[in-house]
């Protein structure tokens, strides 16, 4: 069993990793080509481009033209201690042991505008490239076009996909660059809701923490078997079959 997760937009590359394994991505190669292309851009066209304000545009300039390889842990930073955000608030990777951190390496993946796929001990470098970017590239109009169908055979080809179960906490912009429709797995889609004004509702802030509470939650009980998450019981959440419909599994939590 094998999931997947969003990377986030805030990363910390101030703080010292608390372990020193690491491993290298699987996709640096492709990683080198969009920096190529990234580094022809200015200021201008990258505040254009992401929608960013100057000082924003200017650091990630700055960031394109001092990426290198290879990756060493003076120059990098592993990805799943790296990245921060509402996904990695609940999946405090910082607390997470040796056996904990082992076990995210081999049956969690992080998926990345820039870097394709990454285990959570990937080294990587600092960047700001969303997978739902219009950057035109040699192979397209888009990043999607760019990856095509090298993340989905990627994953196809893991160890933790042996038995054929993907669990989805990636947001639909990055779970659409697995080409998921072409997938030979079987897709388990969590959602959270939480109870406002007098219904549940998705609301993103807490659904994106959900998802790296459910994470986090499956390392901890070191969880392979899929029915298993259904015990979900993080902050509150409780499972409802009522509202859950095939692989879309609903976990809803009541506020007081």
């Amino acid at each position: 069993m094998l999931t997947v997760i969003s990377p986030a937009k805030t990363l910390d590359f101030d703080s010292e990793p608390h372990t020193q394994t690491h491993s290298q991505p699987a996709f640096l190669k492709q990683s080198q080509q969009l920096i190529n292309e990234l580094k022809k851009l200015t200021t201008a066209d990258i505040a254009s481009l992401m929608k960013l304000s100057d000082k924003l545009s200017g650091l990630n300039a700055a960031r394109f033209h001092q990426w290198q390889t290879p990756f060493n842990l003076d120059n990098a930073k592993q990805a799943v201690l790296a990245f921060k955000g509402d996904v990695y608030t609940g999946l405090d990777a910082e607390s997470l042991d040796d056996k904990g951190l082992e076990f995210s390496q081999h049956h969690l993946r992080i998926l990345s505008g820039l870097y394709g796929v990454l285990k959570p001990l990937d080294l990587m470098q600092a960047y700001r490239l969303e997978m739902g970017t219009k950057f035109a590239n040699k192979k397209g109009t888009n990043l999607y076009q760019f990856w095509g169908s090298q993340l989905r055979e990627f994953l196809e080809a893991d160890p933790a996909m042996a038995d054929g179960i993907l669990i989805n906490l990636a947001s639909n912009e990055y779970f659409k660059a697995t080409e998921a429709k072409k997938l030979t797995a079987r897709i388990i889609t969590p959602v959270f809701k939480d109870w406002k004004n007098g219904q549940y509702k998705i609301i993103s802030f807490y659904a994106k923490k959900a998802r790296g509470l459910m994470s986090r939650y499956m390392i901890d009980h070191q969880i392979d078997q899929p029915e298993q998450l259904k015990d979900f019981d993080t902050d509150g959440y409780r499972y409802s079959e009522d509202m859950s419909e095939g692989d879309n599994w609903v976990f809803i939590r009541d506020h007081d």
